[in-house]
């Protein structure tokens, strides 16, 4: 046999990883979704489980504005970046509430197509008409309702109906507008009238609909509110009666800036809980930017399913899937590993640049 002596490199060909599965740590994660450009929407209000990137971007939407979309976030890093399955997701937009109406926006067709204003467009609720008001045409008959890859719908016009090359028209629709989803929301409770479970209140179906118990929560772009953070410990804290789970939660990146100050806010605004992980800063990969308790979670379910799902292991001091540290504003941050040690002292997970590249 041959030995070989200093550094080689050898190239295999590159394929798609398929999930592997950990239910140990199992996510259960609250917040909105694009649910107009989902194939098969998920009910809102609904923990829907899933196994595979494809099966969560047909019922919960494809949006890059994470912002807004807080689901999408989760649902690449977990799937895409970590390849961990499954995950129970639950959608609290709920677009016959949070939306908005427009009335006569004017568009013109050019080369037969024309661009709505805005995203988030129900397309079941587009209307389109003649520039004076006076035709009313018919969807699939004159037109087609399509989304480009911003999320934007597009009016095509066919060229068998009746709508004129290069007309200009008037279009009445409604979309979605995420920013009118409150802390009250994901919170959620239960309705008086009908009984319905709703929010974080859902934590307690997962079992009883899945025969999976919770193993994580999540709420990333919410976990930073003390309100929401306090029932999300809560609800892990007593699962169903016999079980608990620990609640993933995020320190604000645009009010605490210096990692000196992280663990006086945290602290005075009680994340301080055994069964609650507090996370600072965000992490990003390129120019995607991800809460670090959304790439916590992955990486917890990868260190539980590399030990047979049995979760003793520590995702301490493993990689992250991320080449830097950021605030809200962008601002990037390097702690060093003493820096990053006062952190971990004080209860906090944060994201160091180490030895082998970023590590929680």
């Amino acid at each position: 046999m041959t030995y070989k002596h200093g550094v080689y490199v050898t190239e295999v060909p590159t394929s798609v990883t398929p999930p592997i599965q950990a239910t140990a740590g199992l996510p259960v994660v609250f917040g909105t979704a694009p649910v107009n450009l989902a194939a098969e929407p998920a009910p809102v209000n609904k923990p829907v489980l899933c196994y595979t990137y494809e099966e969560a971007v047909k019922q919960f939407g494809y949006s890059n504005d994470w912002e807004k979309y807080t689901l999408y976030e989760f649902i690449k890093s977990h799937f895409a970046l970590f390849a961990v399955a499954p995950v129970v997701l639950v959608n609290v937009l709920d677009p016959a509430v949070h939306k908005k109406s427009v009335t006569g926006e004017s568009v013109t067709l050019v080369n037969d197509q024309a661009t709505l204003a805005n995203t988030g467009v129900l397309k079941e609720t587009v209307v389109v008409k003649s520039q004076d008001g006076s035709i009313t045409y018919v969807a699939n008959t004159d037109y087609l309702v399509t989304f480009d890859d911003e999320g934007r719908a597009v009016i095509s016009r066919l060229a068998t109906g009746s709508i004129p090359a290069a007309a200009t028209l008037k279009v009445d629709y409604n979309y979605l507008d995420p920013t009118m989803v409150t802390a009250s929301d994901i919170i959620g409770g239960i309705d008086v009238t009908t009984g319905a479970y709703e929010g974080l209140e859902l934590l307690n179906k997962v079992f009883p609909l899945f025969r999976l118990v919770p193993g994580m929560v999540l709420a990333p772009g919410w976990s930073h509110d003390p309100a929401v953070a306090a029932v999300m410990v809560a609800k892990a804290s007593n699962i169903n009666g016999h079980f608990k789970c620990i609640a993933l939660t995020d320190v604000p990146t645009s009010e605490v800036k210096k990692y000196t100050d992280v663990a006086n806010w945290k602290e005075t605004n009680t994340y301080t809980s055994p069964r609650q992980a507090v996370c600072w800063p965000k992490v990003k990969l390129d120019d995607e930017v991800f809460h670090l308790s959304t790439q916590l979670a992955g990486l917890i379910c990868k260190t539980d399913a590399e030990n047979d799902d049995v979760p003793y292991a520590s995702p301490s001091n493993k990689a992250l899937q991320a080449n830097g540290a950021v605030l809200a504003d962008g601002t990037e941050i390097a702690l060093g590993p003493d820096q990053a040690a006062y952190l971990n002292g004080q209860g906090i997970i944060t994201a160091l640049n180490f030895i082998g590249g970023w590590k929680a």
